[in-house]
């Protein structure tokens, strides 16, 4: 069952280092992206999508795990 997007967990991230004048969006699989240098919003980008990898990989999703468990995986995916 998909669970209702009222409900569901997302992930969030804004960047603050654009000095281009560049407006940056990026919107995923529970993930929104705003802002940021390009370096920044791209890298945002890649980590969003390493965590929704991880997950499926797991068969996870972000609703099903921990506040715990998705620092860690943050941190990994973060990381590499």
């Amino acid at each position: 069952m998909k669970p209702n997007n009222e409900n569901s967990a997302m992930m969030m991230g804004i960047g603050f280092d654009h000095k281009d004048g560049q407006k940056r969006i990026t919107k995923g699989e529970n993930f929104l992206l705003v802002g940021g240098s390009e370096e920044t919003h791209e890298r945002m980008t890649e980590t969003a999508i390493k965590v929704n990898e991880k997950l499926s990989s797991k068969g996870k999703t972000l609703d099903s795990i921990s506040r715990e468990e998705f620092f860690d995986l943050l941190s990994e995916c973060s990381d590499s």
